[in-house]
């Protein structure tokens, strides 16, 4: 009996090619579709900058309502890196996403749902500026925050400028803090044989190297890098009363309002969410669903479809689906209590949480 012969691994090629043209196919009429789709409802297509009129409307939920809500999506660690095949940041997909709900007078809501241990300091703040300057620009369009599984120190640190947060009670959130992190392999170098040899222009060009022997490190290392830990530290603290304040006078009386003793709760430590709850970092517990229901009352309407504003599908995002992504090199690997995000780009400053991500 003949057994059928293995596919070579030309053949294994072809037919990657033939699946990924064929996806591209289904998922590029998808894509048409949405576009006729919007283009239909008056989405404001050819609106504000190239980046946003060239995002996808894409209906998540039906409805006969005119109205929409828009739902927008911090997921994963956020980091100043590109996410899509158009080269674009998150910080620039969130900015082109609100300047095409700031288009389309059909949207009365935006749905920020987040399930995100934090990220990079720069791209955490330019996010919250980008979510703060739209709401003092739009007050009629209210935002509210859907915390998924996590949403910690970065994660909360974007969700606190919104107009309400709502946390399912088990959401791990808060760790409210600043951490920089970097190796020193002094040690393993010398049980090599390998020496570093440094010209520098001043005695702090090196600072914080992980090529330094134990007793090199100055004391101005770690006070310089101390005071940068702090100066961040303050602006997170800051961020965290501005946007508590602003939502309070906002919600005239609902939701809640920060304990007196919130700081207390500022020491990196998770919180769960009826915890946060009870200090005033959230206004309410439930799900995605609650968040549906109370951006519709806070935006005064009854009913509304549900929709999201989604980069193009390019060929390059396509093959990624056939192998590694960006996203899955950056995955984060810490266990809660190890205090360290082992796989984040080092020599940077970081609103992170450290959570054990699968």
């Amino acid at each position: 009996m003949m057994r059928p012969k293995k596919a070579s691994g030309w053949g294994r090629g072809l037919v990657g090619v033939l699946v990924a043209l064929l996806l591209m196919l289904i998922l590029g009429g998808l894509g048409l579709v949405g576009l006729l789709w919007g283009a239909g409802e008056g989405t404001g297509l050819g609106a504000g900058s190239p980046g946003a009129s060239g995002l996808t409307e894409v209906l998540i939920r039906p409805s006969e309502a005119r109205e929409k809500i828009a739902v927008l999506n911090v997921e994963g660690v956020i980091l100043g890196a590109p996410i899509d095949g158009e080269g674009r940041t998150l910080v620039e997909l969130i900015g082109h996403q609100l300047e095409r709900v700031a288009a389309d007078d059909r949207v009365k809501a935006v749905i920020l749902k987040v399930d995100s241990p934090g990220g990079e300091v720069l791209a955490s703040d330019e996010i919250y500026n980008r979510l703060w300057d739209f709401q003092e620009d739009h007050p009629e369009i209210p935002v509210v925050v859907s915390m998924g599984s996590l949403a910690a120190s970065g994660g909360y640190y974007v969700s606190a400028p919104c107009q309400w947060i709502v946390a399912n009670e088990l959401t791990m959130t808060g760790s409210i803090g600043v951490i920089f992190h970097s190796y020193n392999y002094r040690g393993l170098m010398d049980k090599v044989g390998v020496k570093p040899a440094i010209t520098k222009s001043g005695k702090l060009k090196d600072m914080m190297s992980g090529e330094k022997a134990p007793g090199e490190e100055l004391p101005e290392e770690r006070e310089i890098m101390q005071s940068m830990i702090d100066e961040s530290f303050a602006r997170f603290k800051k961020v965290i009363e501005a946007g508590r304040k602003r939502a309070a006078e906002r919600n005239a009386g609902e939701g809640t309002v920060l304990a007196q003793d919130w700081e207390t709760m500022a020491d990196g430590r998770i919180l769960s969410g009826r915890a946060a709850l009870e200090k005033g970092l959230v206004d309410e517990l439930g799900n995605f669903e609650t968040a549906v229901g109370r951006a519709m009352k806070l935006a005064g309407i009854e009913e509304a479809k549900l929709v999201s504003y989604d980069p193009p599908l390019s060929f390059g995002s396509l093959f990624r689906l056939l192998g590694k992504t960006d996203a899955e090199a950056r995955t984060v690997r810490v266990d809660l209590g190890m205090g360290i995000p082992t796989r984040l780009p080092q020599g940077r400053m970081y609103f992170v949480s450290p959570v054990h991500l699968h």
